[in-house]
């Protein structure tokens, strides 16, 4: 390889990034393993079935990590639209009955064969690379002109009503709560941005109370005790793995509230079973590693504001909005802080949409870095 930003002779790789990521993919395979053996077994008589499957999810995100991690940062800002108009399409073909693919009366994956695609996570990571292009092309318009936030809003109303249809509230809020902090990132003017947050928040709690189905669950969490036995039960459940995890935990495989207490175990309540195994000391340190690796994200969108590359900025700042957002959300519905809502967490829950999107955004990341060191030389420590 030559010496430019494009391709260069050594790859400077980002251990604030790599080392957080490795530990949580290792460590969320091995709680998922854990979480998951009864009920593979039962269903499945194939206790490492969700372990066999996640692994291959695994080993393809590294390899699709080790080919994005090779392209230039400016191919993403030219393809931003493609990809956005690939989200929608995708959002579309997945509510087709013979294409879509209803899991638990959802419809989010398009299925091929043994392979299940679920379009909000491309959509997710569409909307940002389309975004941090957006306030580059238009950023006088963002900054003094109430339109310049309006025109992104619309389609994210759109890809928010596809995602609703599903129905898909968790990764409706996500995305729109991503953009708006890129938005108010990228300089806007506060009183613009306050009432377009307030404009999306009665449009998102409209949406809310509108359902029976998402009213319950977002009231549910207030007093699940309420109901026990019903839309409480899973809450409780994982409140009790919390408790029984104490400060060191009961230790790996020692769980009881995965064997069929807890429903949704090894997807989006694995951090209740990682609490119950490893304890306080295990949640302190997956929360510290995430803490690591999205302060360097936002560090290094700093670094790109200085150098004022400000498609890498926003870029970067989607990224870590998106990432530490479904962090929040995730380990909040766990703890019976947030309304539940169905998403997983981040490198560790089960998932293989999940895990190859995710991945394919820390190859971005980790692109990033390299070419940041090649044009200011090393990072400051």
């Amino acid at each position: 390889m030559s010496s430019n930003n494009n391709s260069v002779t050594i790859f400077h790789y980002d251990y604030y990034i790599l080392v957080p990521i490795i530990t949580l993919l290792i460590l969320g395979l091995l709680v998922l393993t854990s979480a998951s053996i009864g009920i593979a077994e039962h269903y499945y008589h194939a206790p490492l079935r969700f372990f066999s499957h996640q692994l291959i999810y695994l080993l393809s995100s590294v390899g699709l990590t080790v080919l994005i991690v090779h392209i230039p940062v400016e191919f993403w800002e030219k393809v931003g639209g493609y990809l956005l108009i690939a989200s929608l399409l995708l959002l579309l073909l997945v509510l087709i009955p013979g294409i879509g693919k209803e899991i638990n009366g959802s419809m989010r994956w398009i299925g091929f064969g043994y392979f299940t695609l679920q379009p909000s996570e491309l959509a997710k990571c569409g909307v940002v690379v389309y975004m941090a292009g957006y306030l580059v092309r238009r950023e006088d318009e963002v900054l003094y002109y109430f339109s310049g936030f309006l025109k992104p809003m619309i389609i994210v109303s759109l890809i928010s009503v596809l995602l609703l249809v599903e129905p898909d509230f968790g990764a409706t809020v996500v995305i729109v709560c991503t953009v708006l902090g890129m938005v108010f990132l990228a300089g806007a003017r506060l009183w613009q941005f306050l009432c377009l947050l307030l404009l999306a928040g009665v449009a998102l709690g409209g949406l809310a109370v509108s359902s029976p189905y998402r009213l319950a669950r977002l009231t549910t969490f207030l007093d699940p005790w309420a109901t026990p036995y019903d839309a409480g039960y899973q809450l409780i459940q994982s409140l009790i793995a919390f408790g029984r995890g104490g400060i060191f935990g009961v230790g790996l495989g020692n769980s009881v509230q995965k064997l069929f207490y807890l429903p949704e175990a090894h997807t989006d309540f694995l951090f209740a079973i990682l609490a119950e195994e490893f304890g306080m000391l295990g949640q302190v340190v997956v929360l510290g590693l995430f803490t690591v690796l999205v302060v360097r994200i936002f560090y290094l969108g700093l670094l790109a504001k200085k150098m004022n590359d400000k498609f890498i900025a926003y870029l970067v700042y989607g990224f870590g909005l998106l990432i530490i957002l479904q962090v929040i959300i995730n380990v909040g519905v766990n703890l019976g802080i947030l309304p539940t809502k169905g998403l997983p967490l981040p490198f560790m829950s089960y998932g293989g949409s999940s895990m190859l999107f995710n991945c394919a955004t820390i190859a971005i990341l980790l692109r990033v870095s390299h070419e940041i060191k090649l044009r200011w030389g090393r990072l400051k420590k």
